[in-house]
């Protein structure tokens, strides 16, 4: 159980994700997601690119393992790979330009990622000690 509240955690911290670009140009990663659905389904050659298509599946992978009795660690890991490369990238941006506003809406993201892996480290070892 604790696997899948984990699952969801992360896909509902990566749509908090924050972007902005030139002077007045801002949204949430959910935004740009409700756009890219409308998107493809009237042009669907529009969103064709890794930075939309990842996460996108990222997300969806995650939201499958929701549906399993028990979430596959190697579902959830390419889930949060997925994800990652963008959250990470928007990370690294973040600190780089200092812009409080990207950096601090990826840290719960990454918080997550991370109680993630520590988890399904510690239930390995149970597994092979166990």
């Amino acid at each position: 159980m604790k696997s899948k509240i984990l699952n969801i955690s992360l896909v509902f911290t990566s749509l908090a994700g924050y972007l902005e670009w030139g002077k007045d140009n801002h949204l949430f990663l959910i935004q740009a997601e409700m756009e890219i659905i409308s998107k493809l389904i009237s042009d669907p050659l529009a969103v064709v690119h890794p930075f939309i298509l990842l996460p996108f599946a990222g997300q969806l992978i995650l939201l499958i393992t929701l549906f399993q009795k028990k979430p596959g660690k190697l579902l959830t890991f390419a889930g949060l790979g997925c994800i990652g490369l963008l959250l990470a990238f928007m990370f690294v941006i973040g600190l780089i330009s200092l812009n409080i506003k990207i950096l601090a809406s990826t840290i719960p993201f990454v918080c997550t990622g991370i109680l993630v892996i520590m988890y399904h480290i510690k239930n390995s070892d149970r597994v092979v000690n166990g």
